[in-house]
């Protein structure tokens, strides 16, 4: 694992992906590392979707499956729903996907957030 890694952790056959929303941005796209005040990492996404009935939900999970090359229904947010914080829950966790994960993860600059 990467020092980045701290955004999701490997929990039996799943991942847990924490996530910290911004809803009703101008594009869709995962921006970079966030660091909260107590040091936790997040992944930051921005979606164009309103948080409404579950609409910026829907295209975080639409964004991150097409982000990671695997299918929406292997996704569900699993906490935060109405919050900006939120996680996600991958229903697989094999080496494809912690690449994934990995690769993301090093192509982003989180000096922006």
């Amino acid at each position: 694992m990467s020092a980045l890694s701290g955004f999701y952790s490997k929990i039996d056959q799943r991942v847990r992906l924490f996530i910290r929303a911004s809803p009703g941005a101008k594009a869709n796209a995962v921006t970079g590392i966030w660091r909260g005040a107590g040091g936790e990492m997040r992944l930051s996404v921005r979606v164009t979707a309103p948080p409404d009935k579950g609409k910026a939900n829907a295209a975080i999970v639409k964004l991150l499956a097409k982000s990671l090359g695997i299918p929406k229904s292997d996704l569900r947010v699993a906490a935060g729903e109405t919050s900006r914080q939120k996680t996600v829950e991958i229903s697989r966790s094999d080496d494809a996907l912690i690449t994934a994960l990995e690769k993301l993860a090093g192509d982003l600059d989180d000096d922006h957030n």
